[in-house]
């Protein structure tokens, strides 16, 4: 399923900016694009996503800004500065005519000046507070998206019961003509056997007996069609509770397609043929949007 949100969250230290996509996929495919100060917050990152997500390749940006640094804000090492007075003293002893270090080139040395640490601990808290207020946004966005998703596909399943209503009443029909076929050729037969006298061929007969049992096999659908129905019930019924969905859908998917596929091997009249074909479209269209719900 496809979602959006970012947060900005303003601290004394900085802009902290957690963000927060994602697009459609079958499972769940989690990618971070972090500050490498804030790289080891990926684990609880991973899990807070995981535990509000199933699908989706979701993309997570976290990014901190820290805010221009006053001179109150800058810090002097004092343990450094006192190693390096007493290197001077050592230079100098051994060296009187050297030159003292300059209050410029101390300050100036590699560590002596720093800015303040930013406490990681309440780092870590601010980032939690934006990823709630975040994932809240997001899972928002991904229902939004998942009401219309929804609607498709009652809309599908729909059109689906309308088609099974409608040919219905049409396998009487269809068994009807089949039996008239067969009671035809069986005359055929019958009449080209007493034309001569002789009794009817074993070729003949075996032909019939085929013609005959194929009549149970191949017209009579409406255990297929009963099925159908009722997989459609559950499909709705799924839909409607809510919830995780969307590895139950896939699972009923299989199921309609599987008896689509079966109505359209059995059909023997053009109109079951193409009911079978129009409900196996109806069946792609939603199977392709199931893969995005969760």
């Amino acid at each position: 399923m496809t979602g959006y949100a970012v947060v900005k969250r303003e601290s004394d230290a900085g802009t902290l900016t957690i963000e927060l996509k994602s697009v459609n996929s079958r499972f769940l495919d989690l990618q971070f694009r972090i500050n490498d100060e804030l790289r080891s917050l990926e684990p609880m990152l991973r899990e807070a996503i995981m535990a509000r997500a199933a699908r989706g390749k979701v993309e997570c940006r976290l990014s901190f800004g820290r805010k221009e640094q006053s001179e109150s804000s800058l810090a002097v090492n004092d343990a450094l500065l006192a190693a390096l007075n007493t290197a001077q003293h050592n230079v100098l002893a051994t060296f009187s005519n050297a030159r003292p270090m300059s209050v410029n080139e101390l300050l100036r040395w590699p560590g002596v000046l720093s800015e303040s640490e930013l406490s990681q601990d309440s780092l870590q808290a601010d980032v939690q507070a934006a990823l709630r207020d975040t994932l809240d946004a997001f899972v928002i966005s991904r229902q939004r998206e998942g009401a219309s998703l929804e609607t498709m596909l009652l809309s599908r399943i729909d059109d689906i019961e309308h088609i099974v209503a409608r040919i219905t009443p049409l396998v009487p029909q269809a068994v009807e003509q089949f039996r008239q076929k067969a009671i035809e050729r069986m005359q055929e037969a019958l009449g080209q056997a007493v034309g001569d006298g002789s009794a009817l061929p074993t070729d003949l007969q075996d032909r019939i007996r085929q013609e005959v049992t194929l009549y149970g096999i191949r017209v009579d659908v409406a255990e297929e069609l009963t099925r159908l129905s009722g997989h459609l019930t559950e499909t709705r019924a799924i839909l409607k509770k809510g919830g995780q969905v969307g590895k139950r859908l896939d699972f009923m998917m299989q199921e309609l397609n599987r008896e689509a596929n079966t109505l359209g091997s059995k059909a023997a009249v053009k109109e079951l043929s193409e009911a079978s074909m129009q409900v196996k479209l109806l069946i792609e269209q939603m199977r392709e949007q199931v893969q995005n719900l969760e």
